[in-house]
C-alpha cells in the first residue's frame, strides 16, 4: 500500500494537467516552447503516474483494469472481475 501523500500528489498532478491542457495544446500548435517552459512542471501529462485504484501501487499496473497485477490476481481468483477465469490446459 502506498503512502496517502503519494496518491494525493498524483491526484493534484492530474488536476493540474486538466487545468492547463488547452493552453498547452495552443502553445504546442504555435511552437512556443518558451511559453511552454513557463508553465508549471506538473502541467505535463508525462508527470502523472498510473497507480492502482485500490492499493496505489505504481509498478505492474494493468491499464485495462486500472489496478496492479497483484490486486488483479486476487480479484480474479475471488471472481470479482467478470469474464476473467484462471487458465487451465
Amino acid at each position: 500500500m502506498s503512502k496517502k501523500s503519494w496518491r494525493e500528489r498524483n491526484k493534484h498532478k492530474q488536476e493540474t494537467v486538466k487545468k492547463y491542457a488547452v493552453l498547452r495544446a495552443e502553445l504546442k500548435a504555435k511552437r512556443d516552447y518558451a511559453g511552454l517552459s513557463k508553465l508549471p512542471r506538473n502541467a505535463s501529462p508525462t508527470r502523472v503516474v498510473n497507480r492502482c485504484s485500490m492499493t496505489g501501487r505504481r509498478h505492474g499496473y494493468l491499464r485495462k483494469f486500472g489496478c496492479s497485477r497483484l490486486t488483479f490476481r486476487e480479484a480474479a481468483l475471488n471472481g470479482l472481475i467478470p469474464g476473467v477465469t484462471k487458465a487451465s490446459w
